[in-house]
């Protein structure tokens, strides 16, 4: 079988790079559905982009890599896409898209404009072997048969490792190294906190506002209790600048100027319990927590200036330690991967080996919670796909 262009994944990169690489173009993935990941994410609704799309919300190594790509196909003209499919889409906090009714209408808008395109969807089926030879060269299993395909181009959109249970693995790493490029190392990203068992057991299901901080960097987003440990927007973000033995500064009042708060009640309520006054500005179940971690004892009357600085302090700076993270089982996405070093940030396209195409999560490229990166696999594509076609 002969194709101008190979495309393996159909996931949000996949496809939307067969939408730009033009026809005579075949997407292949083990998966029965294409598009898995849009299907699940945003609660089923696709938070498919974000109004504040900007370069400083990604990681990678080479910190401009992803700002070429970002810049020629913007959020606005995915949701031109979307519009024009006349999906219906709402804003929610933080500039995060959604769509008001299934995050399959995404797939669904996906496969529409492949089909336009003239692209071919194979699923079912897996890669056997690639090599290259003047042309790429794969051997696919499909429906128990083996089928070779050659192609002038072979762009990888596999992902990373993230949710291994919906099939993601490890198979754009091994591509890359196969043809000579190196792998940065990659770790969950986008992943809920553990604790040592039962920390958090009793407060488990209470959110609350806060701003979290790991290595000079701040989230101000609402933090959630669980069985196992920390999750919540917050905690996803700030996850992906955490490294494994480190502290995360908890401040769990970010709205609140705790010091001038006591003060006042300090005259006017001194009888009344500290954790009483607590209870009303913090969720009433996480005071009995905090008073046993911070003392929290005595009446409003008897603090003096000093302990009201150190309460402040305890309670907007509060350090904890996570044992570890859910590891990619719950991962949003990977962080690391392909080294963005030899690859052409117009085109996507690897310098030394021309015609092959690393794109989204597969690369060392990663955005923040909130559309970022299904915003990085939609731009990504678009330059491979348009670089195709350019090039034909």
């Amino acid at each position: 079988m002969q194709v101008n262009t190979l495309i393996l994944g159909a996931g949000a990169a996949g496809m939307m790079a067969a939408t730009a690489a033009g026809p005579d173009t075949l997407v292949i993935d083990h998966a029965k559905a294409a598009g898995e990941k849009i299907r699940i994410s945003g609660g089923g609704r696709c938070n498919f982009t974000n109004m504040y799309i900007e370069p400083k919300a990604y990681l990678g190594t080479n910190p401009h890599f992803h700002k070429s790509a970002l810049a020629k196909y913007t959020q606005w003209d995915f949701l031109d896409l979307v519009q024009a499919h006349k999906i219906a889409w709402h804003e929610k906090t933080l500039g995060q898209l959604f769509c008001d009714d299934k995050a399959t209408q995404i797939t669904a808008m996906l496969r529409a404009e492949m089909d336009k395109a003239g692209a071919k969807l194979f699923l079912q089926t897996a890669v056997k072997t690639i090599r290259h030879d003047g042309a790429f060269i794969a051997e696919l299993e499909r429906e128990g048969r083996t089928i070779t395909v050659h192609a002038k181009n072979l762009i990888i959109a596999t992902g990373g490792k993230s949710i291994p249970k919906m099939g993601a693995s490890g198979l754009a790493y091994e591509i890359a190294k196969q043809f000579g490029l190196d792998v940065t190392e990659t770790r969950p990203a986008l992943v809920p906190f553990t604790f040592e068992k039962g920390r958090f057991a009793d407060i488990s299901g209470i959110a609350l506002p806060t701003r979290i901080s790991a290595n000079k960097t701040s989230f101000d987003e609402a933090m959630l209790f669980t069985h196992r440990g920390l999750s919540g927007p917050s905690v996803l973000q700030i996850s992906s600048y955490w490294r494994e033995g480190e502290q995360i500064l908890v401040n769990l009042l970010p709205d609140t100027d705790l010091v001038a708060h006591l003060k006042e009640k300090r005259k006017t309520d001194g009888r009344k319990a500290l954790t009483t006054e607590l209870a009303k500005i913090l969720p009433a179940r996480l005071v009995p927590l905090l008073s046993q971690e911070m003392e929290l004892k005595g009446n409003l009357g008897d603090l003096s200036d000093k302990r009201i600085d150190a309460l402040n302090t305890s309670l907007t700076s509060w350090a904890l330690r996570p044992t570890g993270t859910e590891g990619y089982r719950t991962a949003e996405v990977t962080l690391g991967g392909v080294s963005t070093s030899r690859i052409d940030s117009a085109s996507m396209m690897c310098r030394e080996v021309p015609g092959l195409y690393f794109i989204g999560e597969a690369l060392d490229v990663t955005g923040w919670l909130g559309g970022y990166n299904f915003q990085w696999a939609w731009s990504s594509a678009q330059a491979a796909g348009r670089h195709i076609t350019a090039n034909r």
